[in-house]
């Protein structure tokens, strides 16, 4: 099978696409061949040795996948060899097969494609959890997203909107404001660290209740001086940046900052997390949300995927596919 390794950790620039073995099952595990592989911005971490996770070296990234069960192992109950399946591997995706245990697989849902079925787990299970179970967020409420037209800030537009809130969308250029209106953002921030507070005060004069924040660096404390009076800031990711913040802000508006760590939470509390991804996974079997895949590239370019989600240059879903998802194997 080919695979994507990091040897040593570095830029994209130091994987290599190597030929390795295919992978056989031990007892209680599942083999996926891939056919698509979503790129996420802890891809762009992890093979810096910057992220929580830290695999031993070689290792391929990839947190989500979607193919089709190619072997199973002793034990294994649930899945047939053929099943499509979703796969929550937090790393090893980018490559032709994926070694897993059944608890992280779901089905397919009938007239999902592999790449949409690919690019759920990670943006709109992290969005979904936050949203759900840290925020809290009610109808009626105001949304604040940052990074708005990137793969997590448009799952947090979709599912925001679902959940019945009005949507502020920021980001940093007009094509990607366009993008967020047509995801359902109900008004838009075209932002620079220095414009946000006032910009969130023009559209919301008392404040917005929830933030959800991927960006952080200069763009955190104006957001966080945009916030209502006992107001939720989740914090997703830095993808500007680890930010200082005023604590006295959170004293003054009687506002909460909550760490969201999606995969902290799958592993201590794994009945709610089914639940949650039950739901999240019923909600794309009807058309509730679709990710926005706006660019694919072959697994052997993935270096080049994993640049462009690096220097915050994507707009929407990129995603990676195998050469049997292109339906050339």
């Amino acid at each position: 099978m080919r695979a994507v390794l990091a040897r040593r950790h570095g830029p994209p620039e130091s994987l290599t696409v190597e030929d390795l073995p295919s992978l056989k099952p031990l007892a209680g595990e599942v083999i996926v061949a891939v056919h698509a592989a979503a790129v996420n911005f802890p891809d762009t971490l992890i093979i810096e040795d910057k992220y929580q996770l830290k695999p031993e070296l070689p290792f391929s990234p990839g947190g989500e996948v979607a193919g089709v069960v190619k072997a199973l192992g002793e034990g294994v109950t649930g899945f047939a060899v053929g099943d499509p399946v979703i796969a929550a591997c937090r790393w090893g995706g980018f490559a032709e097969e994926v070694r897993i245990t059944p608890d992280r697989l779901v089905p397919v849902p009938r007239g999902v494609s592999m790449e949409a079925a690919a690019s759920l787990m990670m943006t709109y299970g992290t969005t979904q959890y936050a949203l759900q179970d840290c925020a809290h967020l009610a109808r009626g409420e105001t949304l604040l997203v940052l990074g708005a037209a990137g793969g997590t800030g448009l799952s947090a537009i979709e599912l925001g909107k679902l959940m019945g809130a009005r949507v502020i969308a920021a980001a940093s250029s007009e094509e990607k404001l366009a993008l967020c209106r047509e995801r359902g953002a109900d008004v838009t921030i075209l932002y620079t660290p220095q414009n946000l507070k006032e910009e969130i005060k023009r559209l919301a004069p008392d404040g917005v209740d929830v933030v959800y924040d991927p960006v952080g660096g200069d763009y955190a404390e104006p957001a966080l001086r945009g916030m209502a009076w006992g107001g939720r800031y989740l914090v997703i990711g830095f993808t500007a940046g680890i930010p200082k913040l005023p604590l006295n802000l959170p004293l003054l508006k009687g506002c909460s900052i909550v760490g969201v760590f999606y995969g902290a939470f799958a592993k201590r509390f794994p009945q709610r997390y089914a639940e949650l991804r039950a739901e999240l996974v019923e909600w794309l079997a009807e058309g509730r949300v679709r990710p926005a895949i706006t660019a694919r590239y072959p697994l052997e370019e993935a270096a080049e995927a994993l640049r462009v989600v690096a220097a915050r240059e994507a707009i929407g879903k990129i995603v990676l596919t195998t050469a049997l998802g292109r339906g050339e194997a």
